[in-house]
């Protein structure tokens, strides 16, 4: 770990030290050319059993997976499995037409919120994944919500029909995929597709929060109506990766290298998708792109899931990078974000 100078250090110490006091429950990593600048654990991994928080822990990261599932198309793409421009069609049986594998990847696709769907007509004592997403898009057949191409809105949706795209075009588990392909090959030894099941024999996990009537912070996972990382538990594509800060820093420093993709795939996938006017929309192949940050091109996101707030945040002209893992839901994230970045600007 390298040393920070006074004045970082005292910002940093000063928006942890707030963020303790307010109530934030997390990890926090910052670090340059793959080296940790500090990390730093305060919180509760579980706030019903009073243990604390530790720099390994494991959370949820929520949206962060469209990264590792935008990375499986990648590769997908480069054995020559699939094509970035292939219709959705030539893959899955769903009543939308002219949606390219493309236009999933950026959020163009103009494909309908599956989880209100879902939400309306699944039987939430049940566990829902891809297949019966899948059977509920065609039976219901909401419309789209505009042309594919014509504008950007994130789409969940879409990343659930890339995941059921891979598994069509290699003939393999979207989790056996991403393990042999992503989570092995970068030693990432604490990250993983788990189940609920899974999850609960996981000794380090932290566990997501969310206050009950009384204030209290209680498992996220007791509100089951609104959870639907319970009744939607077997989705792939959009969610349900689990990681540490420390294994995600190891997918950071990977992404520098041609350990998983040529340098030119890597290219289009920080590269922001333009719509049919020619408008800018900002998002590349599972990232989220600003060309114009303190240090130049960052690439960057966000996760939401009840109970949890993650974000990654690259800096890759300078390979500066921020990881913020959150297991209460607490409005402090990025706030920390704000304050290690300023911090990096005097490194």
């Amino acid at each position: 770990m390298i040393a920070p100078t006074f004045s970082q250090q005292k910002i940093l110490e000063s928006a942890l030290l707030q963020a303790e006091t307010n109530g934030f429950s997390g990890v926090i990593l910052a670090a340059k050319d793959g080296k940790i600048l500090m990390e730093k654990a305060i919180g509760k991994r579980s706030f019903e059993e009073n243990v604390s928080l530790t720099t390994g822990d494991i959370f949820e990261l929520a949206s962060l997976s469209k990264e590792f599932t935008a990375m499986v198309i990648m590769i997908c793409k480069e054995k020559k499995l699939l094509d970035i421009d292939d219709p959705v069609e030539k893959y899955l049986d769903v009543p939308y037409k002219g949606i390219t594998i493309r236009h999933l990847l950026t959020h163009t696709s103009g494909l309908p919120d599956y989880q209100a769907v879902m939400d309306v007509h699944w039987d939430k004592s049940k566990v829902a994944g891809n297949p019966e997403i899948l059977e509920y898009l065609r039976k219901y057949a909401t419309p789209k919500l505009f042309e594919p191409g014509e504008e950007y809105r994130y789409s969940n949706t879409g990343y659930v029909l890339l995941g059921s795209i891979a598994e069509k075009a290699t003939g393999k588990d979207f989790v056996v995929l991403s393990r042999e392909w992503i989570f092995k090959p970068l030693k990432m030894t604490s990250t993983d597709i788990r189940s609920l099941e899974e999850k609960a024999v996981v000794n380090n996990f932290a566990v997501g929060h969310l206050k009950d009537s009384l204030g209290n912070y209680v498992n996220a996972n007791k509100f089951h109506e609104s959870d639907y990382t319970v009744w939607l538990g077997n989705r792939k594509g959009p969610g349900r990766v689990s990681s540490n800060v420390g294994d995600l820093l190891k997918w950071d420093q990977a992404l520098y290298s041609e350990k998983l993709v040529s340098k030119e795939t890597l290219e289009e996938a920080f590269s922001p998708y333009r719509l049919n006017d020619g408008t800018r929309s900002y998002y590349g192949f599972g990232w989220e792109v600003d060309p114009k940050s303190p240090f130049g091109k960052m690439v960057m996101h966000t996760g939401d899931n009840p109970g949890y707030k993650t974000i990654i945040v690259r800096f890759i002209e300078e390979n500066k990078t921020i990881i913020v893992l959150n297991n209460n839901y607490h409005p402090d994230q990025i706030k920390l974000v704000e304050a290690a970045t300023l911090s990096l600007r005097k490194w």
